[in-house]
């Protein structure tokens, strides 16, 4: 049993690291003269469609906790609904760190909500995908020692690897780009 786990666990994984290099070649196709840098608000866009649309199927065929006590259409529905207004909560509290962080406030507003429909991509998808909208399990799993499976323990890994990511990220941002020594870093 674990033996499966672990190899639907590296599929699901490798799936998601393959819709990162789709979400480049994608837009390429449909737009002209589509560069990652020049372009990096459709980029963006792509990036959490193609990571969130690929979490959704991978966990709906790999189906790693079949716990589900209610199956009718209403408490699907309802479930679905929940997990869209946590997305949304996530984007918008994630947002606001951002700024509280030092992002502008005002000029640069869509580049910071993209950044943070992004990382929520990356960190509330899974964990909605594997717990659902349930508080308590998403506190159990992040709290300490509070893993059960394998599939909880990567999600705790990627959830923290993904912030701490996006934190060491943005080391190079208050960087004064006009001295001499970088000036051929920033064409």
């Amino acid at each position: 049993m674990k033996d499966t786990d672990i190899k639907k666990l590296l599929y699901t994984n490798l799936l998601c690291i393959f819709s990162i290099f789709l979400s480049i070649f994608i837009p390429s196709f449909a737009l002209d003269n589509f560069s990652v840098l020049e372009t990096h608000l459709t980029w963006l866009c792509t990036c959490s469609a193609c990571v969130t649309t690929v979490n959704l199927l991978s966990y709906l065929v790999v189906r790693p906790n079949v716990s589900s006590k209610r199956s009718s259409l209403s408490h699907k529905v309802t479930r679905v609904l929940k997990c869209c207004i946590y997305f949304l909560i996530s984007c918008l509290s994630l947002h606001i760190i951002f700024v509280l962080y030092g992002a502008p406030l005002i000029e640069l507003v869509l580049e910071t909500f993209l950044f943070a429909v992004v990382l929520s991509a990356f960190t509330t998808v899974p964990c909605l995908c594997l717990l659902g909208p349930n508080l308590k399990a998403w506190l159990r799993v992040f709290s300490r020692n509070g893993v059960t499976s394998i599939w909880e323990n990567s999600l705790q890994i990627t959830t923290i690897s993904s912030f701490i990511g996006a934190w060491l990220g943005a080391f190079p941002i208050p960087l004064d780009w006009e001295r001499p020594w970088q000036v051929g870093f920033k064409d």
